[in-house]
């Protein structure tokens, strides 16, 4: 997993390390600097997160009481209509609980586990920039010398899908940062910032993580007494900032790189979560538009490309990107 993410993550920076390179830079210093970059917007986000979860830890003892509240209700509710004590609902909750070294045991594994992976991905990163172009004869080698022309251009392509992929992915999660941080500031949703944050992070899940964002930036604002209105307004936000980037952001910033219909996308969620938890999650889009351009360009695979890739209708799929561009192009003339 660690290599996985690694490769993809290198294939990111591989165009600012040429460009260094290009510059008299020595390689092990380019590449070296590639890391630091990384390490730097690594910490940085880590920094407006805690910030950001400090913040609404202020409000914590409040929460507490309004969710203590609401937790009396829903006991109150399954003891009228299903006659279920409130006795018995705590000792379900109790009997599902780990231990207190249980969950210590957890968390200590847990983060020994997260800093042994990053440690790991960074060596990784480090060594696949560095010896790119010993890996790259290294894959030429094993095609036969008539076919090696074509495996370049897969290399190019893989490369080139995984770079469009996560710089769309980017600059599409900074835009979200900036539509639902303004609407949420308008709304009057308490500690704004944070769930903005929430939001547009959670769009490296296609479809599911978009909406758990939503839900939870709609929970926490009920438990915070948020009015109707205001649990409205968020839920409105939600879809217009959906349409803003379905039918606008998405053909002008990500455009028709990754061609993978919806079908194949949830699958290769599902199997990237299968195999790798939330780091598969992120690896399964990248991965996947990876494979389908092998296919593309092998005969035996080429019925698989096409399972993969976009629907296309009888009269041909329009390119609504080139519509958009085409349409600011004209404005701008």
């Amino acid at each position: 997993m660690p290599l996985a993410i690694a490769g993809v993550l290198a294939t990111l920076f591989l165009p600012f390390c040429k460009w260094m390179e290009k510059r008299k830079v020595p390689k092990v210093l380019a590449v070296l600097v590639c890391i630091l970059v990384l390490l730097s917007a690594i910490t940085g986000i880590v920094w407006l997160l805690s910030w950001q979860v400090s913040q609404l830890a202020s409000d914590f003892e409040t929460i507490k009481q309004k969710f203590t509240i609401m937790l009396e209700r829903i006991q109150q509710y399954l003891f009228t209509h299903f006659g279920i004590s409130a006795e018995k609902q705590s000792q379900a909750i109790k009997d599902q609980q780990f231990s207190f070294s249980g969950i210590f045991q957890v968390i200590a594994g847990s983060a020994v586990s997260l800093l042994t992976n990053l440690i790991l991905t960074f060596a990784y990163i480090f060594l696949l920039l560095y010896y790119r172009s010993h890996l790259r004869k290294f894959l030429l080698k094993l095609s036969p010398p008539s076919n090696r022309n074509e495996l370049s251009q897969v290399i190019n392509d893989v490369v080139n899908v995984s770079q469009q992929y996560l710089t769309g992915l980017s600059k599409m999660i900074m835009c979200l940062w900036i539509m639902y941080g303004i609407s949420f500031s308008i709304i009057g949703v308490k500690n704004p910032l944070f769930f903005a944050f929430l939001c547009g992070v959670l769009e490296i899940i296609p479809f599911i993580g978009n909406i758990t964002g939503t839900t939870v930036t709609l929970l926490v604002t009920a438990v915070q007494g948020g009015s109707p209105a205001m649990l409205l307004a968020i839920v409105g936000t939600y879809g217009l900032v959906q349409f803003i980037q379905g039918w606008v952001l998405e053909p002008l910033i990500v455009g028709p790189h990754v061609k993978i219909n919806p079908f194949s996308t949830i699958i290769a969620l599902v199997l990237g979560e299968m195999l790798w938890g939330i780091p598969g999650i992120f690896l399964a889009i990248p991965l996947v538009a990876m494979f389908k351009i092998v296919c593309d360009h092998t005969e035996s695979l080429k019925p698989y490309g096409y399972l993969i890739g976009e629907v296309v209708d009888g009269k041909g799929k329009i390119n609504f990107a080139k519509k958009i561009k085409g349409w600011f192009k004209k404005r701008k003339s």
